[in-house]
């Protein structure tokens, strides 16, 4: 995978479309920091949401709820 970031928001803040459940913040177990909503592209371009700590202690794939990914709120 290649990284594409592209910041969509300063802090991860995710919604579930279907039962309106949200999440926020959501922060790393290593420094603390709030995660970042960042797209990143595959290398078959296609988009992926991930959260991603700004200190570069990692990524996660984004929440699911009611079966299917959260969004950005």
């Amino acid at each position: 995978m290649k990284v594409n970031g592209i910041k969509e928001s300063i802090m991860a803040k995710y919604s579930c479309g279907d039962c309106g459940m949200e999440v926020h913040p959501i922060t790393c177990g290593k420094c603390g920091t709030e995660l970042s909503h960042v797209n990143i592209e595959k290398d078959d371009g296609t988009t992926v949401g991930v959260a991603e700590c700004t200190n570069g202690c990692g990524k996660i794939k984004s929440p699911m709820c009611c079966g299917h990914d959260m969004a950005v709120a």
